[in-house]
């Protein structure tokens, strides 16, 4: 590997660090929403968790890709950063706020986001080096 190709793919890893930063803190803010006639039509005041989807399709994606930029050794960053996202933003939010919902959303949100991750880093670690 030649030493451009090495500072591109890491990079690219930033990048790709940076929209986990960016997707956690959305599905985080947007966990909340209800079928309450302000943002979602009015149809019995229903939560509706649709933040928990992106999450079990981006996690994943976000750690396949960094074990394919930097290394299987690399793809555990997308995960870490995601969860200490929505970790620290949740309880410490924005002035002080507690934004992570205390009921059964936020657990939703946290096991979407870290299983799926997690069975793809497991996989990501299980692919023998490139050379």
């Amino acid at each position: 590997m030649t030493g451009e190709s090495v500072v591109l793919r890491r990079g690219l890893l930033v990048v790709l660090l940076v929209d986990t930063v960016l997707l956690a803190t959305l599905e985080l803010f947007f966990l909340p929403l209800r079928l309450d006639g302000k943002l979602l039509p009015k149809l019995g005041d229903v939560p509706v968790p649709v933040t928990v989807l992106v999450a079990i399709v981006t996690t994943p994606l976000l750690v396949g890709q960094a074990g394919k930029l930097a290394g299987p050794r690399a793809a555990f960053a997308p995960l870490v950063v995601w969860v200490l996202t929505v970790v620290i933003l949740g309880l410490f939010g924005p002035g002080g706020d507690l934004v992570l919902v205390q009921d059964w959303r936020a657990l939703l949100l946290l096991a979407g986001g870290v299983l799926p991750a997690a069975v793809t880093l497991g996989s990501a670690l299980a692919t023998p080096r490139r050379k």
